[in-house]
């Protein structure tokens, strides 16, 4: 059995399904399977959803499958109402809308509050030392890192200053989130935690 996961870029495409498994994998009787799909960023994933979910959860593997889970930074689509701004809200009503166009039981729409490095700021000794040193104190809540340096951004920024270069999403990023232990972000980051017992509880719901 397995999740189909929809992801929106390379650096998800490369390493989220692994993370993910080093934290279910352990808690289930058998290891769960995740058959990671990528779309061309975020517009192209919200304007295919209502499509390609469906085309998995009722194609001929449909009985192999638990659930299709999208994933999405909420940095980044402009999707929301503008009179949304604090990131709860937009959450909130970005995973109501796009649940509703998909309309399948079998769907679920997650986000990265406000991207998924934000799960690698769990653990500020995963970085090059001049760059842990510099993390600002509001990384001990690493999704309260916001829509004004999201956490990609504040990487980069600091990388730029403390190691001359860029941080770069596919390699940097890959190799730090195969560090990094997934009950830190676990236990830092709570909507990172919510999707996990949603998807640990659709595994067992399946026998797993």
């Amino acid at each position: 059995m397995k999740f189909v996961l929809f992801v929106e870029g390379y650096t998800e495409e490369k390493i989220i399904a692994s993370f993910l498994k080093r934290w279910l994998d352990p808690r289930l009787q058998q290891r769960v399977g995740i058959q990671v799909v990528r779309f061309d960023g975020w517009a192209e994933m919200v304007d295919d959803l209502p499509v390609k979910a469906p085309m998995y959860l009722h194609g001929p593997s449909a009985d192999k499958i638990i659930a299709v889970i999208a994933l999405l930074d909420l940095y980044g689509p402009t999707i929301y109402p503008d009179h949304l701004t604090p990131a709860k809200e937009r959450m909130g009503w970005a995973v109501g809308e796009l649940q509703s166009r998909v309309s399948e039981e079998r769907f679920r729409m997650f986000f990265a509050v406000h991207d998924v490095e934000a799960w690698l700021l769990s653990d500020p000794d995963l970085f090059p030392s001049s760059v842990a040193r510099a993390l600002p104190g509001k990384v001990q809540q690493p999704e309260s890192v916001n829509f004004d340096e999201p956490p990609a951004e504040l990487l980069d920024r600091l990388y730029r200053e403390k190691q001359k270069k860029h941080y770069k999403k596919v390699i940097d990023g890959s190799a730090l989130f195969k560090k990094l232990d997934p009950d830190r972000a676990y236990e830092k980051c709570p909507i990172f935690r919510q999707m996990m017992e949603e998807m640990l509880t659709l595994a067992k719901g399946v026998g797993l």
